[in-house]
């Protein structure tokens, strides 16, 4: 991207962003003008105790500038704190703006090329980005602000006492600021490539992690890590460049720091010679040391790091022919209120002992899988997302998990996966703890499909028997295929011999070849985490039909009251309490059920 080009972009939404806040830009330059007025104190009241005061013989006068000095002081941390109250003001909205912004691209990304969209660059966007360019906002305007107003007030101060003060002080601080100033540019394209890099080792490491199973089956470990480790060297190089552009910006900052205070007191013979008084010199040298030089070794140090890394950071949220739509300047009367936690809590009252066996069971079934006053929650200071829960699933029952988005029950499965350790309480698997699988390779007691759907490169077979511990003989697979009503997805990608392009195949496809491959696995409790979501009506009901009819357990977590209708039992967690009955009974029982049955009849 060209580096002027995206500058323009950058400064036009700025100056839109701030356009949208003279308010808060207005209430901070009138604290700031408090820490100007201080800044001019601290040096006039020096002058006038020494000249009017001690220098004089009037201890009283010294004494009472100096007092005028302190009382400056007083104003400038009065106004320090002012000037963080408002910065919150102006970080804070940015920072939400990038943030929505990220997500908005990242959304289009996906949706124009949905096999490239962990390559996006979205999550290095979303996190990493984002509390950069805040941080980097933020330290930029602090310090920009504070070298302004106390440049005012210094350079007002001298200019006050003896105008040619500022003749030995500004040809030195404008030659070093202008040296710094050049570069600026350099150092923001390392940074860009810097950012670059980093976006493509965040976006090669999420490949790789995806594909890990297909990297260590096929061998590729070496030349996987070696692409990794170019990135890496890359990093290392552009560390570097950085470090150097850094010294180089050293150099200009002592140009623009020390100078003045070289030439001030090179010239201090000429100008007390020429009628300055003592407490001018020292004033200026108080404006120059204790206020203008530490204000300017802020703004420099800010303007190297944080201006240039926020310039690079923004250009990533502003690429060429994006629509400018308004992310940095929302109505606040349009900003929802921030959702709830990501899933609720589910305390007690316990569901109900099991109800009626599965049809054909005589007698009392072994129970497949229980959990005992389970307790789960995602932090110790975390609400529960899963309290006192007690479920008994006997062998060959199907049991549907119900209740709105986010309200614990892909928990749940993890749960009874083993993928998840209680808090409190304990998960069992025919009998034996869940979380205790064998040490190597998957744990042949249950299997789970989540709702994305894991397909790899390799033949429809390989896809379909990956979860089988031995050879799957083609009459057998042909029976699964059948039964699933996945013959015709396999005679189009060209039998089971043919090769698999997971990037070439739709969301509902890619669950129905994981469909058949759980259908094929010998494990006896099966957790389908809306695993058939992308499937329409029709196919749903077949998969989940022949999975039922399999051997062994089932447990749908379900998005339409078609699965729910389909089950022995329905597990309803509302965020106050777990209800479990039948389809029938449980919209009596359960005021939430019957919303949702009422919610799905209507889509249906």
């Amino acid at each position: 991207m060209s580096g002027r080009g995206a500058w323009r972009r950058v400064g036009a939404e700025g100056r839109r962003f701030l356009r949208g806040r003279a308010r808060t830009l207005g209430v901070l330059a009138l604290w700031s003008l408090l820490e100007s007025a201080h800044t001019f104190l601290g040096g006039y009241a020096v002058a006038r105790a020494l000249d009017d005061g001690f220098l004089a013989g009037r201890t009283g006068t010294g004494t009472g500038w100096l007092a005028v000095a302190g009382a400056g002081a007083l104003l400038g941390g009065l106004a320090l704190r002012g000037v963080f109250g408002g910065l919150a003001d102006l970080v804070e909205p940015l920072r939400d703006g990038l943030v929505r912004r990220a997500v908005r691209q990242g959304l289009e990304h996906a949706l124009a090329d949905p096999a490239r969209a962990e390559r996006s660059g979205a999550v290095s966007r979303l996190t990493q980005q984002t509390e950069m360019a805040r941080d980097s906002f933020a330290g930029l305007v602090l310090v920009a602000r504070s070298f302004v107003f106390t440049a005012l007030g210094a350079l007002a101060g001298m200019a006050a006492l003896a105008p040619v003060l500022l003749l030995f002080v500004l040809p030195p601080l404008l030659l070093g600021t202008a040296g710094f100033l050049l570069t600026l540019r350099p150092m923001a394209g390392v940074q860009r490539r810097a950012l670059d890099t980093d976006e493509a080792l965040a976006g090669r490491a999420g490949e790789l992690a995806a594909g890990l199973r297909d990297v260590v089956a096929c061998g590729g470990g070496a030349e996987a890590g070696g692409r990794l480790e170019r990135l890496i060297a890359e990093q290392e190089l552009l560390t570097r460049l950085l470090a150097r552009w850094a010294a180089l910006r050293t150099v200009m900052l002592g140009v623009a720091g020390r100078l003045p205070v070289v030439a001030l007191l090179l010239g201090a013979p000429w100008l007390l010679a020429h009628g300055l008084s003592a407490g001018a010199l020292a004033a200026a040298l108080t404006y120059l040391v204790q206020s203008l030089l530490p204000a300017l070794d802020a703004l420099m140090g800010a303007l190297g790091s944080a201006g240039t890394r926020l310039l690079v950071v923004l250009e990533r949220f502003c690429p060429p022919g994006a629509d400018p739509a308004p992310d940095l300047a929302p109505d606040p009367a349009q900003v929802a209120e921030p959702a709830g936690p990501a899933e609720s809590r589910i305390p007690g009252p316990r569901p109900p002992e099991p109800g009626p066996k599965p049809a054909g069971a005589s007698g009392a079934a072994p129970l497949a899988a229980e959990l005992r006053q389970v307790r789960f929650a995602y932090g110790p200071h975390a609400q529960p997302v899963i309290d006192g829960l007690d479920l008994a699933l006997r062998e060959g029952e199907h049991l549907a998990v119900v209740g709105p988005s986010g309200i614990g029950k892909s928990t749940l499965t993890a749960l009874l996966a083993g993928l998840l350790v209680p808090g409190r309480g304990t998960v069992l698997l025919a009998g034996a703890p869940a979380g205790r699988g064998p040490a190597r390779g998957p744990d042949p007691r249950r299997t789970l499909l989540p709702q994305q759907a894991y397909v790899f490169t390799g033949s429809v077979r390989e896809n379909l028997t990956h979860l089988c511990p031995g050879p799957v003989s083609g009459a057998r697979l042909e029976r699964a295929v059948a039964a699933l009503g996945v013959d015709g997805l396999v005679d189009r990608l060209g039998g089971p011999d043919a090769p698999v392009d997971p990037a070439g195949l739709s969301q509902g496809e890619r669950q129905q070849l994981a469909l058949a491959a759980a259908y094929l696995s010998p494990a006896p409790l099966l957790l389908l985490d809306e695993a058939t979501c992308h499937l329409d009506p029709r196919a749903e009901e077949r998969a989940e039909r022949a999975l039922a009819e399999r051997p062994g357990t089932l447990v749908v977590v379900a998005h339409r009251i078609s699965s729910a209708a389909r089950a022995d039992r329905v597990l309803v967690l509302d965020g106050t309490r777990a209800v479990c009955g039948t389809h029938a009974d449980l919209p009596a029982r359960s005021p939430l059920y019957r919303e949702l049955v009422g919610v799905w009849n209507a889509r249906e």
